[in-house]
């Protein structure tokens, strides 16, 4: 599925794979980080439902949004988090690996991508 966000300004495109009820439990977990895809959850309704990062041996941004695909929070996320959440209720999460195939997208959302280069 194909995905257009704005975030400061900047319009961008993302391919995502939909995930599906069994998914939604193990999302990037167990990877391998350049293998790894950018991943949609979609939710029935409104949840403040949080993840972890338990055995994802790799770092990735969290993208909460609306059921209009406004983004609502975004994080970055490292390995072996206990609790990552957003402030308030989402529809969809995005989660999107720090690999080769999403470095130029990382670096529109991470404002300190150099820091995470070291």
């Amino acid at each position: 599925m194909r995905i257009g966000l704005k975030y400061k300004g900047e319009k961008i495109n993302l391919d995502l794979k939909v995930c599906n009820s069994f998914e939604k439990f193990s999302g990037l977990m167990f990877t391998k980080k350049e293998n790894a895809k950018a991943l949609l959850f979609n939710f029935e309704k409104p949840t403040k439902t949080a993840i972890h990062s338990y055995f994802v041996f790799f770092h990735f941004v969290a993208i909460w949004l609306d059921d209009k695909d406004k983004i609502i929070e975004l994080k970055f996320v490292k390995p072996f988090e206990f609790f990552i959440a957003p402030r308030e209720p989402f529809s969809k999460l995005i989660e999107i690996p720090i690999n080769s195939k999403y470095e130029e997208v990382v670096k529109l959302l991470v404002e300190d991508y150099k820091k995470l280069k070291k």
